[in-house]
């Protein structure tokens, strides 16, 4: 009987080189170069925003561990509720802790506005999901995207008392402003926690030239968040009339 087989020595020789190929493909090269397409196309997107800023949202930054009854928790929860009378949106992690507070006080301040609450929630196994304050929740499986997220959401940042996931937002923030990829967006490090970072930095970084001395300065430490008020109140004006001189603006 004939030989059936729809091949030739030359065929098969190429077909064993190709699964040798693809044995030896390495697969971390693969999703390395996934990922940096999609923060590519992600870069390309940011491209297209419109050119103004609708609404002021401030992200309130904070622990999660500082619960309902802490001074602190109280001290949070009245400041969102003063920043959302004013019209301003609020944005946390979504989590518990001082972001509960937030949210909780953005709530009770929206009875006489039409601010709204957001939570960029993460999944975490130490924590339950996204409090009940939230308006909005987005949910994300990565700090980075999480990140990207408050920054494109917010005009301004108070920075309470946290550890080392607040610590992670607080620097995030302040390369971006320091670069200058961020301006004329309020970074606010609020209580005595923050005065003991600041000279770390200026004793060691500082004194050293690893940053410039300016680089401080685009930060404004306050003892309470009461403090942190007024520098968003200015900040919101301006934002405010700006928005009104480009709408009465011909087009």
């Amino acid at each position: 009987m004939a030989d059936q087989r729809t091949t030739t020595p030359q065929l098969e020789e190429l077909r064993s080189a190709q699964a040798k190929k693809r044995v030896h493909v390495d697969p971390t090269h693969i999703l390395d170069k996934a990922i940096y397409q999609l923060w590519e196309t992600i870069n390309d997107l940011d491209q297209i925003q419109p050119e103004r800023v609708e609404h002021y949202r401030v992200s309130i930054f904070g622990s999660s561990r500082i619960r309902h009854g802490d001074p602190i928790y109280e001290e949070v929860k009245k400041l969102s509720l003063e920043l959302a009378r004013m019209g301003i949106d609020i944005v946390t992690g979504g989590g518990p802790g001082l972001m509960e507070a937030a949210n909780a006080g953005a709530v009770e301040g929206q009875i006489d506005s039409h601010s709204r609450s957001f939570g960029l929630a993460i999944h975490m196994p130490s924590e339950e999901g996204a409090n009940p304050f939230v308006d909005k929740v987005f949910r994300h499986r990565t700090f980075f995207s999480r990140l990207h997220h408050f920054v494109r959401l917010s005009s301004a940042f108070i920075v309470m008392p946290g550890g080392i996931g607040t610590a992670l937002e607080l620097f995030m923030v302040w390369q971006l402003v320091q670069v200058k990829h961020v301006t004329e967006h309020p970074l606010i490090l609020v209580g005595e926690m923050w005065n003991g970072l600041i000279e770390w930095i200026e004793a060691t970084m500082v004194q050293r030239g690893l940053v410039s001395a300016s680089d401080l300065k685009v930060v404004s430490v306050v003892p309470t968040s009461a403090d942190a008020i007024p520098i968003i109140r200015a900040s919101y004006e301006r934002f405010l009339e700006e928005k009104r001189t480009a709408a009465e603006s011909p087009k």
